[in-house]
């Protein structure tokens, strides 16, 4: 009949010359553990030259959490042997058991980081008993581990943006791997600096590589990219959501402007409409249709505006540079004599930054993948009511975001005290 230890040895997976030498219960603090020892007169490798040595001394008593038996937390000692070893002096061994200076065991260390994929720090800490720094710390680890192992390379095409880290004008700079889907980079504030930080990480030979950046029309990161991209000048693209941005906010400037002046003459006609003017026609939903199809009847001048606004849309069709140059040259001709003044101020901006609209029809990029991150970011930042330390709002971002091999691996010379 298998005796208590030999059922652990088996959960465990623990292999000679291991043995669970000790069982402690504390049933009123729902905890076990486990005492792991080795048979007497064993020799272990060295982790450098990887030959075998008899015991030198042992390393303090370790504690590590491990996987739940059943509804107790698991914890497993074991004093770690030491090895003298004539070419590399008195080394400890590799056990295999959990990373240097690791506070838990792979296994327990992989089903944390999945839980904090799914949930907040606070949720996991309440179901496991489990101390909030304690959980943290295994995610600097992770992402701290997820870095070393990312080669050293910028990617062929870089998505540019900023994000808000707290109110105040509080921001951060991300930069995306637009191929991998992906945050490459998090870096405080979003000066020219910021984005030059991150550039200088990289060789002129690396750089030269880079064959677009997606960004909006933010002065600082064009002149950072100018500095450190050679041919910068044909690799910007600016996005086209914030393009077209920027003459859908002045069509609003008009609604909000002549709906205040109808109204002083007694006239709501645009009263509760000011979605209808901000969607992409196709979005309008069925139920306003009609009250829609009302309003683009009458003589307002965000009728006018509204239809600047989606021609402008056709632009993004074109694959050709010379074609889209044509279009948006008609488009300005219109916009500028509208006698709208937004319209005319947003048309002479997209005028001045137009060299970096139309670099669109050759590379077709867009800063779309920047906007699905930062959805998920925010909600990253709901599920965690939030961060007031900016370092863990970081490490956050790169362990959802950031694509990284987070998780812990076995050296492949380590005298296994359980198994794979």
């Amino acid at each position: 009949m298998e005796t208590t230890t030999q059922f652990f040895e088996t959960l465990l997976g623990v292999k000679r010359p291991w043995y669970v030498a000790k069982i402690v219960t504390n049933t009123p603090q729902g905890r076990v553990d486990l005492y792991i020892e080795h048979l007497q007169n064993i020799e272990f490798p060295c982790p450098d030259c990887h030959e075998f040595f008899g015991i030198y001394d042992h390393a303090p008593e370790r504690e590590f959490r491990h996987l739940n038996v059943f509804q107790y937390k698991t914890f497993l000692h074991v004093r770690v042997p030491r090895v003298e070893c004539p070419m590399h002096g008195v080394r400890q061994i590799v056990h295999g058991l959990a990373d240097p200076n690791g506070p838990a065991t792979y296994e327990f260390e992989r089903f944390i980081l999945d839980l904090q994929q799914e949930c907040a720090i606070e949720s996991i800490c309440r179901l496991y008993d489990a101390d909030w720094h304690f959980c943290q710390k295994l995610q600097e680890r992770a992402v701290e581990r997820g870095l070393q192992r990312k080669p050293q390379a910028i990617p062929l095409r870089i998505g540019v943006d900023e994000k808000a880290f707290a109110r105040g004008h509080k921001y951060e700079t991300l930069v995306y791997d637009i191929d991998k889907g992906t945050v490459d980079a998090v870096i405080d504030s979003r000066e020219q600096e910021s984005l030059e930080a991150y550039y200088r990480q990289f060789t002129p030979e690396q750089r030269k590589n880079v064959q677009a950046v997606a960004m909006d029309m933010w002065d600082p990161y064009i002149a950072a990219t100018k500095a450190f991209i050679p041919g910068a000048e044909n690799k910007i693209v600016f996005d086209k959501y914030h393009v077209t941005r920027m003459v859908t906010k002045a069509v609003d400037d008009i609604r909000k402007k002549e709906s205040k002046e109808l109204f002083e003459q007694g006239n709501d006609i645009l009263k509760g409409t000011k979605f209808l003017w901000l969607w992409n026609n196709e979005n309008i939903p069925e139920y306003r249709r009609a009250e829609f199809e009302r309003l683009r009847t009458a003589d307002l001048k965000v009728n006018r505006a509204y239809a600047i606004k989606e021609n402008l849309r056709n632009m993004w069709t074109y694959t050709s540079p010379g074609w889209m140059r044509n279009f948006f040259n008609d488009w300005y001709v219109w916009a500028t004599h509208s006698r709208l003044t937004p319209i005319i101020d947003a048309a002479k901006s997209l005028k001045v930054h137009f060299e970096n609209i139309v670099t669109y029809a050759k590379h077709r990029i867009t800063n779309a993948l920047g906007e699905s991150l930062n959805s998920k970011i925010e909600k990253v930042k709901r599920l965690a009511c939030g961060y007031r330390n900016r370092a863990h709002y970081k490490i956050a971002i790169l362990f959802h975001c950031g694509g990284l091999d987070l998780y812990p691996r076995r050296s492949e010379c380590a005298l296994q005290i359980i198994s794979s």
